[in-house]
């Protein structure tokens, strides 16, 4: 008699990496438009030679491990990668550049740990940092929003897809005359030369909360973060770690010395703070994975950032403080590993 016979695994899983990959580019979906109309169509340059950078590297060191390239490519995570270190470039970014932090993030960050599920840290972040010291001036490129009352000049998209196949400006336009400081940069060395809180909020590139253009797209990235939240594709603690470990000492200094430091919804609306808490730190590869694990992951990386802003020398500070904190992973991970109910911890007698 002959009986059916079912083949492992027996149950399928309701989801899979392609799908979770695809609901994170589908969340970014907002932001980038906004991003597009504030600071012109840089982002859409940077994320075509960033995807085809890192979907092409991640085939060949796929092809050269033996395996079937599509299958890897498949999953959209090189995209997602993409994706993430586009974001954070500045809009006028010359394609070696992107290109550069692109190869370091798939094949070094990625593939020489054994590929996706391997990597101890970020890809994307790593990609920016190895970017942020090889090419420091590059990295200061970022133009002015799209504001009426703002003097700016808008670079068509011919001048801006020619400054990144070449790198040159435009006739007749200059470093000076194209670029401007981040509200971040503006706000970190204002304080520093003395200047007030408020009188550095009259400067008109600040607008309500953070930077005018920045905070609209940070709206954005929060709504595409609850959208991750609420389809479950994240966990609530990393992104409320990440708040906590940030706007806590940030309100604690605010309300110390208000003229001194920036206020906790400044840090919350200005530079990758919402961009980190939910598609940075959120990476399920190089984040912490129990859910105390994740809460202390979070807000180590959220403290990680005030510390860089208000002491260090870089204006914003997520990729440091991502990397740092995906060094302590491991560790985080043991100390926090749930122990089998019935059994007793370590060093209690059973």
């Amino acid at each position: 008699m002959d009986f059916a016979r079912r083949e492992a695994p027996y149950l399928r899983p309701t989801t899979d990496v392609a799908s979770i990959m695809l609901h994170v580019l589908l969340a970014l979906i907002p932001a980038a438009l906004a991003h597009v109309w504030f600071f012109g169509p840089g982002l859409l340059f940077n994320l075509l030679v960033a995807a085809v950078f890192c979907v092409g590297s991640e085939a060949l060191c796929v092809r050269a491990r033996g395996r079937n390239p599509e299958i890897a490519i498949a999953d959209l995570s090189a995209l997602v990668t993409a994706a993430l270190l586009a974001f954070a470039l500045p809009s006028l970014t010359p394609w070696w550049v992107t290109a550069t932090g692109s190869l370091f993030a798939i094949v070094v960050a990625k593939q020489l740990y054994g590929g996706i599920g391997f990597n101890i840290f970020n890809p994307a972040m790593v990609g920016y940092v190895v970017i942020l010291v090889a090419f420091p001036l590059d990295m200061n490129l970022w133009v002015a929003p799209r504001m009426g009352d703002i003097d700016y000049i808008t670079l068509t998209t011919f001048q801006t897809g020619m400054f990144t196949l070449t790198g040159a400006y435009p006739d007749g336009l200059s470093f000076d005359a194209i670029s401007r400081a981040t509200p971040l940069d503006a706000m970190q060395s204002g304080l520093r030369n003395m200047h007030t809180y408020a009188e550095m909020r009259a400067n008109p590139m600040m607008g309500d909360f953070g930077g005018r253009g920045w905070e609209w797209i940070a709206n954005l990235f929060a709504i595409g973060g609850i959208w991750l939240l609420i389809r479950k594709v994240i966990r609530w603690q990393i992104p409320m770690g990440v708040f906590a470990g940030l706007l806590v000492p940030a309100t604690l200094m605010y309300i110390i010395a208000p003229g001194s430091n920036a206020s906790p919804a400044f840090h919350m609306f200005s530079g990758a703070t919402i961009l980190c808490a939910f598609f940075i730190a959120t990476d399920p590869v190089s984040a912490a994975t129990s859910p105390k694990g994740r809460l202390i992951y979070g807000t180590g990386i959220g403290l990680l950032i005030f510390i860089i802003r208000k002491f260090g020398s870089y204006a914003d500070g997520v990729a440091f403080a991502v990397l740092l904190m995906n060094m302590a992973t491991p560790a985080i991970d043991y100390l926090t590993k749930p122990h089998i109910v019935g059994h007793a911890r370590r060093g209690n007698l059973e």
